[in-house]
């Protein structure tokens, strides 16, 4: 009787660890970030990775694999054994604007993954060199209406938030301004504050240090209410492009198929991880505002904004590469 007892026990320890349960993790667990290091996701991926590790007594590590807009680094997750030991750092390129920037992804979005939690969102900001001589959005715009195709703006990649912030402005706001891209926020904010280029969207944490230094002008932020940070810089849409909203998101998802459960003690680590103060003070001054919504409904927001910018490409007559 004691045999089967403990034969029982054994059995359920070790369904309980297939499936991900509080066993979980027990080896290395991979956080990839689809981009070079350095950038806001990268910076984002390995604040979590630290936490995580902390929490679940289990090295996290970020490993950078950069490429084609986030995609390679993204079908490399999609393609990884579904449980739980290869994770990626997600954004809204990924999940939403690359649905459209790209003829074939190498992965479906919403098919191959299991969406954890949004960690963190930060606004993009639009930035001018004080030499285009405009105080608002009200003035830059027209100007734009004045100069039809002479005002260029510059982002940190084609197909990237900033890109499609501008691109969301043109629509919106019915201007024809021309797209410059750089290879990067640092060779973008060198010629915006170099004067080469007037106008800019960049990752509000790559700019902010700019805008507080008095190097570039900060215009307006593309998110829905201002940020903290910045509480005198208006939003695009009060700015008069009512409806205009852009949040460069940054979460974490797993292979389609991960167990519930590993998805589940993944995502409430999160939450607590995020009410942590000094976790929230380094968003803050990295321009982020922290996430921590369902899987369910993190599902629903990709599905939002895949919908979103294929008709921003749709209308403004982008072509998928």
């Amino acid at each position: 009787m004691r045999y089967r007892a403990l034969a029982a026990a054994l059995s359920m320890a070790l369904l309980v660890s297939a499936a991900g349960g509080a066993e979980y993790p027990e080896q290395t667990v991979r956080i990839i970030v689809p981009y070079p290091a350095g950038g806001t996701t990268d910076i984002l991926a390995r604040l979590l990775a630290d936490r995580l590790s902390k929490r679940l007594s289990q090295n996290f590590v970020v490993e950078n694999r950069g490429g084609a807009s986030g995609s390679l680094g993204t079908a490399a997750v999609a393609q990884s054994a579904p449980d739980g030991y290869t994770l990626l750092m997600g954004t809204i390129n990924t999940h939403g604007i690359n649905s459209s920037a790209f003829k074939k992804l190498p992965y479906d979005p919403l098919k191959d993954f299991s969406p954890v939690t949004v960690f963190a969102t930060t606004p993009n900001v639009l930035m001018i060199h004080p030499s285009l001589g405009v105080a608002d959005i009200a003035e830059l715009l027209k100007l734009a209406r004045e100069r039809p195709g002479k005002l260029d703006f510059g982002s940190t990649s084609i197909g990237g938030s900033p890109h499609m912030s501008g691109e969301l402005l043109k629509m919106m706001a019915k201007i024809d301004i021309q797209h410059v891209p750089y290879k990067g926020g640092g060779p973008l904010l060198n010629d915006l504050i170099g004067g080469h280029v007037k106008m800019a969207f960049d990752n509000m944490p790559s700019a902010i240090g700019h805008i507080r230094g008095g190097k570039v002008k900060a215009l307006a932020v593309t998110t829905s209410s201002r940020w903290s940070g910045l509480p005198d810089v208006p939003t695009m849409a009060e700015s008069g492009v009512p409806g205009y909203e852009v949040s460069a998101w940054f979460g974490l998802l797993a292979p389609a198929g991960t167990p519930a459960p590993i998805v589940d003690r993944l995502h409430q680590t999160i939450l607590e991880i995020l009410k942590e103060e000094p976790i929230r003070t380094r968003l803050a001054e990295l321009g982020g505002e922290p996430g921590g919504n369902s899987p369910a409904n993190f599902r629903r927001q990709i599905e939002t904004d895949i919908r979103k910018w294929a008709q921003v490409y749709e209308s403004t007559g982008l072509k998928p590469e």
